[in-house]
């Protein structure tokens, strides 16, 4: 397919790392890269990695703020568990015009059934603000590689259709 009339093209994403530790410089936020360098390959200009820590306000205010820019799509990683700081849904969920449950539940699925078990207990969502699409993924690479397994078939579509693409 011709690179200008790909359903991509022109297509831009943020990344954005939810994480007190890496936001503190205690470790290299690898899930961010990892993201970010695996967006770019199906075709997105990406920004980011943000690293930001697990606050619901400030993550929500870097969501809003990518919204606002008109990207295609966010997605987020690390925040979706069950630790007491974990709050990367809540503050996504401030910011969702309309859930897409489907996604999330297909990339814990996706993980579940490619030996992760835990996989399940990741609170992660999906949805749209405007014109954009916002996933959380869990805060591993191996988190990040399986939502883009999942992610990646979908994303053609999913950004003709917020662009107003026929179905």
């Amino acid at each position: 397919m011709d690179p200008v009339s790909s359903p991509l093209a022109g297509a831009r994403a943020v990344v954005v790392t939810a994480s007190n530790r890496a936001s503190a410089g205690v470790y290299e936020d690898r899930s961010g890269q990892a993201l970010a360098a695996g967006l770019r390959e199906l075709g997105f200009a990406v920004e980011g990695p943000h690293v930001r820590p697990d606050d619901v306000e400030e993550l929500a205010a870097v969501l809003r703020d990518a919204v606002d820019l008109g990207v295609d799509l966010v997605v987020t990683t690390g925040g979706t568990g069950l630790s007491p700081t974990d709050v990367t849904p809540e503050a996504t969920r401030a910011v969702l015009d309309r859930e897409a449950p489907g996604i999330a539940e297909a990339v814990r699925r996706y993980g579940a059934e490619n030996g992760v078990p835990t996989a399940v207990l990741s609170r992660g969502l999906a949805g749209t603000a405007g014109r954009t699409l916002i996933v959380n993924l869990p805060g591993s690479t191996g988190g990040v590689k399986d939502g883009l397994a999942v992610l990646g078939p979908l994303l053609p579509h999913v950004v003709s259709q917020l662009r107003g693409g026929d179905h």
